[in-house]
């Protein structure tokens, strides 16, 4: 019994010396050393492009399923400028591209397609502002934390050396901080702008997608005889 409960303080020393010496969120930051800094910097600026770029192409994605077939029943009837309008109230890439094919209507089916696809070429260049950035984020932000950690361990060999060569923990402690700690967050901030930038990538995929089949759809109309 006196065993049992010698053992019971034995645990409860070591749990209070693992509380005493467990750091936290922000002794762990400045043990990184001045590399947190452009890491934090590089992680809030990968926050800001994901949920900007998500916004934009949700809703730029958002489409009324019956307006192909509103725009047709207008070219038909003859109300061209009804359709324009239509177009211009509903603001978004599909749209402004079939309004565009619109205003080229009575020209050369070449010259409507081209402006139809100029006018989708500048939308998908505004979907993918910013996406260079975050990709850039996704391999350089490891590639920072990677020089924190070479930066730590000179700092530790530093340490050690100046020791005269005697194995003291305490003396690597603060070289080992800053290798670890820059390597950790520098992995927090590439993995979710990668992953971030491959989903919005695939979103705007899909979207051009969808252009592709609406600009398509939108010459059938035009090619298509109109009804008397």
């Amino acid at each position: 019994m006196i065993a049992f409960f010698q053992a019971a303080d034995a645990v409860e020393e070591v749990v209070a010396q693992t509380q005493s010496t467990t750091m936290g969120l922000g002794e762990l930051f400045m043990a990184g050393g001045w590399l947190m800094w452009p890491l934090l910097a590089l992680g809030g600026v990968t926050v800001f492009i994901f949920v900007e770029r998500f916004t934009a192409i949700r809703k730029a994605s958002r489409l009324d399923m019956n307006f192909m077939n509103r725009i047709r029943d207008y070219i038909f009837e003859g109300k061209v400028a009804a359709a324009v309008d239509l177009c211009k109230s509903t603001d978004t890439p599909i749209a402004r591209m079939v309004e565009k094919g619109i205003e080229r209507i009575g020209r050369p089916m070449s010259d409507v397609q081209s402006a139809i696809e100029n006018v989708a070429n500048l939308e998908v260049s505004k979907l993918e502002n910013g996406l260079p950035f975050l990709a850039t984020i996704a391999g350089g932000a490891p590639m920072i934390g990677f020089l924190g950690t070479v930066i730590g361990m000179v700092q530790a060999f530093m340490n050690l050396s100046q020791a005269g060569g005697s194995v003291d923990m305490s003396l690597l402690a603060s070289g080992m901080y800053v290798a670890m700690v820059t390597t950790v967050a520098g992995l927090v901030v590439g993995i979710p702008a990668y992953f971030g930038y491959n989903y919005l990538v695939a979103r705007i995929e899909k979207l051009i997608f969808q252009m592709e089949a609406n600009s398509i759809a939108f010459m059938d109309i035009l090619n298509q005889p109109v009804k008397k």
